[in-house]
């Protein structure tokens, strides 16, 4: 007997390939999806190598300002980046090149604030640099009381917040300068003088981490309730460190880059999250390329970590990166 021959409709065939298609899309993405929420992953790298810059999200860019390029030299360039397209273009410079400034966005505004003009003098100035993206056009506004650099900068509720710093000595100074009003004032100091910190805002406050003085790097942690004027002392960061970023995922708090200069001298991998309903610090992914004087922002669940120097001192690169934390859930 002779076998009879199986023929497989054409239709069926093209069904077949369109579910194996299906099928193998769905594996790529989820093996994608669980390699980006468990490991940080390089973006197209910035146009210029520097250090010590700020780093604002407005929408879906982010800007990168000012800061030390080789051999040195303080910058006044801009350069921003398009999320969804994975690319840089660089932008007219701000008024005064700065490096270490404090940098926050308002509003669909970039504020600059503060920084040094050179690298020999370190003679901090207290300007206020805005920036439109829309006209393209820098203003500057009145200037705080205290010239300072590598302090925080952070806006909430209108008002913008800029602690710590340095002015020869690390301060512990927090001014508050009123956006409506274009004015300036005095709030209540911290209790412990840092600068090189990072400062982040959160529905809860004002939060001030990390940082050094003469004393060294630091771990502490502070928080400013704007509506009742005091500071509050929180859990300590699992790593002292200093020239770092800080961004905000939901209610969390992560810190993530810098270095610490004793003994020998490192910049710092681990990255760490602050839930502030259990009050407490865990790890997350180490950074790829740890790195100092970098930019830090986060976007929906994902922190992006922008140029810095690998090592410390003046070291420069234009390295992106970013790390997605996984979904949220009930806490």
């Amino acid at each position: 007997m002779r076998a009879r021959s199986t023929v497989v409709p054409a239709a069926l065939v093209a069904l077949l390939a369109v579910l194996a298609l299906i099928v193998g899309l769905w594996i790529d993405g989820r093996s994608s999806a669980g390699a980006a929420t468990g490991a940080w992953r390089a973006l197209r790298s910035a146009g210029l190598e520097r250090s010590e810059v700020g780093a604002a999200r407005i929408g879906d860019s982010i800007y990168v300002v000012g800061g030390f390029m080789d051999p040195s030299a303080t910058t006044a360039a801009v350069e921003r980046y398009d999320v969804e397209r994975d690319r840089w273009r660089r932008l007219g410079p701000m008024p005064i090149a700065v490096n270490h400034p404090a940098v926050t966005s308002h509003r669909g505004y970039l504020y600059v604030y503060g920084g040094y003009t050179d690298s020999t003098s370190f003679d901090p100035i207290a300007a206020l640099q805005r920036f439109d993206p829309r006209s393209g056009r820098w203003t500057l506004l009145p200037a705080s009381p205290t010239p300072r650099a590598a302090a925080g900068l952070v806006a909430r509720g209108g008002k913008l917040y800029a602690s710590g710093g340095a002015d020869g000595v690390a301060l512990d100074t927090l001014e508050v300068y009123d956006i409506a009003t274009h004015s300036w004032r005095a709030a209540p100091p911290m209790a412990t003088p840092r600068e090189h910190i990072a400062a982040v805002a959160t529905a809860d406050g004002v939060y001030v981490l990390g940082g050094r003085s003469s004393a060294g790097e630091h771990d502490t942690v502070e928080r400013f309730d704007p509506r009742r004027g005091v500071w509050t002392t929180l859990p300590h960061l699992r790593v002292a460190r200093s020239g770092f970023a800080a961004a905000v995922v939901g209610d969390d708090v992560i810190a993530f880059g810098g270095e610490e200069l004793s003994p020998g001298g490192t910049t710092i991998a681990p990255v760490e999250l602050y839930d502030p309903a259990k009050r407490r610090w865990q790890s997350l992914p180490p950074m790829r390329t740890p790195r100092h004087g970098l930019g830090g922002v986060a976007i929906g669940r994902r922190i992006y970590a922008l140029s810095g120097g690998p090592t410390p001192g003046l070291d420069f690169s234009g390295v992106a990166e970013f790390l997605d934390l996984p979904p949220s859930r009930a806490k």
